[in-house]
């Protein structure tokens, strides 16, 4: 990180009577972290920081610290358009474009407010006035550490905000097996240990934390939903709203469940396909940098990502959005 833009970032910091932290759509592991880690520092010498999401956060991420404080727009709309208004300082975290925080972007490009992008996805747009973009960090979470080490606020990191780091980029590395973990990942979970965070009781609850409904809903999309196209080394799971009502569905029921069918040796990617209330959401995954699904779905799927982790979405049926993808997959394979 550059050294100028940290300590402007500083001072916009410490000058600032309203913060806001915002996070991407479907918020996930890696941006509720790093919104909460950030925080759940700046609020140690900061009175007025708010953090905002465009919809609910997972059920499974609810033991962070500061979950309670956070406003969505889907649910506390007016809130969070008055935040926006009134803030002078918002941080943009792991999104890089203002399109992936769905309702909220209008919000967002008109607040007067200075805007820092900390993030890691592929090619950011320009929308703020100081970015911080790295495609090869792991996690935004592991940026913000960084972003916090730089400007000389670490001391203010006490083992909630660390929780909250170690969570995001434990999820956004697939618990430290993806190719993006680096020796300075494991460094700053060091640090983050030393520091009191228990990473086993972390891990214990994002992943350890299961209902009926969930392991019987997991199961029967296994059994029912699955599809190899063995020719394509690509697995399809397609889930409609029915399938998830059936079994009481929570958000956050299926998370993963993509990477378990591109755990199939004869697998490089997988396309995960979700109905929800008329939107087909789609998750692709992959293996090696051969194998890049994150063209597939800015190409075609209105979304884009990582080069083995990408989103997208699709307006029609489930049927229709699977067929497209399987009708365009050769162009990727």
């Amino acid at each position: 990180m550059e050294k100028e833009l940290v300590l402007q970032a500083k001072n916009w910091i410490e000058s600032a009577k309203h913060i806001v932290i915002i996070g991407h759509k479907s918020p996930d592991g890696d941006s509720v972290g790093s919104s909460l880690g950030l925080y759940n520092t700046l609020i140690k010498f900061k009175e007025d920081v708010q953090v905002c999401m465009p919809d609910p956060y997972p059920g499974f991420l609810r033991w962070m610290k500061g979950t309670d404080e956070i406003k969505n727009f889907e649910q506390h709309t007016s809130q969070v358009m008055d935040l926006m208004e009134q803030a002078d300082l918002i941080f943009c975290l792991d999104f890089n474009s203002e399109t992936r925080v769905g309702k909220m972007e209008n919000s967002l490009r008109e607040a007067s407010a200075k805007k820092i992008m900390i993030d890691h996805h592929q090619d950011p747009s320009d929308f703020a006035d100081i970015t911080f973009s790295f495609p090869n960090e792991c996690s935004t979470s592991q940026l913000i550490y960084k972003f916090l080490a730089h400007a000389e606020l670490l001391n203010y990191l006490d083992a909630d905000a660390g929780a909250c780091l170690y969570c995001g980029i434990m999820t956004d590395t697939g618990s430290f097996k993806f190719p993006n973990t680096s020796p300075e990942t494991h460094r700053i979970i060091a640090n983050l240990m030393e520091n009191g965070v228990d990473h086993y009781k972390i891990h214990e609850l994002v992943f350890d934390q299961n209902t009926e409904d969930k392991l019987k809903l997991r199961s029967s999309i296994i059994s029912n939903s699955l599809r190899v196209l063995e020719e394509y080394k690509t697995a399809i799971i397609a889930v409609s709203q029915k399938d998830l009502e059936k079994f009481n569905y929570e958000k956050g029921d299926t998370e993963g469940l993509v990477n378990v069918a591109l755990s199939l040796g004869t697998v490089n990617r997988s396309a995960f396909f979700t109905e929800e209330d008329g939107l087909i959401k789609i998750s692709f995954r992959s293996k090696g940098i051969e194998n890049p699904v994150n063209g597939i779905a800015s190409k075609y799927f209105e979304g884009g990502g990582h080069i083995n982790a990408a989103g997208g979405k699709y307006l029609g049926t489930l049927d229709q959005a699977v067929q497209k993808f399987v009708t365009v997959l050769p162009e990727f394979v």
